[in-house]
């Protein structure tokens, strides 16, 4: 893992292949190994570089004055490509690392050529869903609180409520290190006050002239479909890819499938605008992610063994069962 020192404090990334640059950016509570899944086929034609931004899971504190709101972050990622001096990037964000891609492209974003939007927060839809509004309210929690708060999201019964945030929140930094915890505080603090940048943002888009691509899940509960559509229509560039068989977060429940869109995006947008769609999700009980239940759908301790629903609600894997382990909670 690299690092870089950016105004606000030390950044982590990884850089990993050669070629054309791709700058990936995760979600709240996440950090950059979300990529991974993509990455390990998209970096043998690409230089994929995932930053971990301070949305809550990042291992190194800012400085007590740093701007952690979302045109705050977004700030920070323009100055981490300068950094790096890259040009002509494809920059790809899933869930409010989409959020993150469109206040670039509201600023400016003179280093980007392309766009690639993945299921993500937008227009009206932020905080998304039942977890992302608990999350912002959790926010408004003294740090030591809101710690005791998160403590609760190691328990597999905890995780399955409906404001849960499933198995994919990078617990460690924020269970183990006051520093973070208040990061996370300000950063959703902050947030919580940016419910229509989203919309001021979306007025902007029409502006937005390089090719942009938009994939969504079919299925998505959360990040509901027609504003994948929307946001394809406002792009003058824009062209959509439905993506069955998955919720919001693609990279990890359909890796291969979103690299190879990823991959083939600078043919396809040689071509005029389109709209694929591939086939519809497998019902599965509850998108355990941001907690949106499906009406209608099995149970998932009674879901078959052949049908185990997208990778993001299965068991998870080791690596991410042991960063969900219980940890002791540091004192502030």
């Amino acid at each position: 893992m690299k690092q870089i020192e950016l105004s606000a404090g030390t950044i982590e990334y990884q850089d990993t292949g050669d070629g054309p640059p791709l700058v990936l950016l995760h979600g709240l509570m996440m950090d950059a190994s979300l990529w991974d899944g993509p990455i390990a086929d998209l970096s043998a034609h690409h230089r994929c570089i995932t930053p971990t931004l301070p949305l809550g899971a990042h291992r190194h504190a800012m400085r007590p004055g740093a701007d952690l709101s979302l045109p705050g972050v977004a700030r920070l990622a323009a100055e981490f490509l300068d950094r790096l001096d890259l040009q002509d990037i494809t920059l790809v964000g899933n869930d409010t690392g989409g959020a993150l891609v469109q206040l670039l492209i509201r600023d400016g974003a003179p280093r980007v050529g392309r766009v690639v939007l993945v299921s993500c927060d937008a227009f009206d839809n932020f905080p998304p869903g039942l977890t992302g509004k608990a999350l912002l309210l959790a926010g408004k929690l003294p740090p030591a609180m809101f710690g005791m708060f998160m403590q609760q999201m190691r328990f597999r019964p905890m995780r399955r409520l409906p404001i849960a945030f499933g198995w994919l929140t990078r617990l460690k930094p924020v269970l183990t290190q006051p520093e973070i915890r208040r990061d996370a505080v300000r950063m959703l603090r902050a947030a919580a006050g940016d419910s229509h940048l989203l919309v001021e943002a979306a007025e902007r888009l029409p502006g937005f002239n390089p090719p942009a691509l938009v994939v969504w899940a079919a299925g998505d509960r959360v990040m509901p479909p027609e504003h994948g559509r929307r946001l394809a229509e406002l792009l003058p560039q824009g062209r959509l890819v439905e993506v069955g068989d998955s919720y919001t977060l693609i990279p990890l429940d359909q890796p291969a499938r979103l690299a190879q869109i990823i991959q083939d995006f600078p043919r396809a947008s040689a071509q005029p605008g389109g709209h694929a769609v591939e086939p519809t999700l497998r019902p599965s009980a509850v998108d355990s992610y941001r907690g949106q239940e499906v009406p209608g759908a099995r149970s998932a301790d009674s879901r078959d063994a052949a049908d185990p629903g997208p990778p993001s609600r299965r068991k998870p894997s080791r690596q991410v069962a042991e960063a969900a382990a219980p940890q002791p909670a540091a004192n502030t």
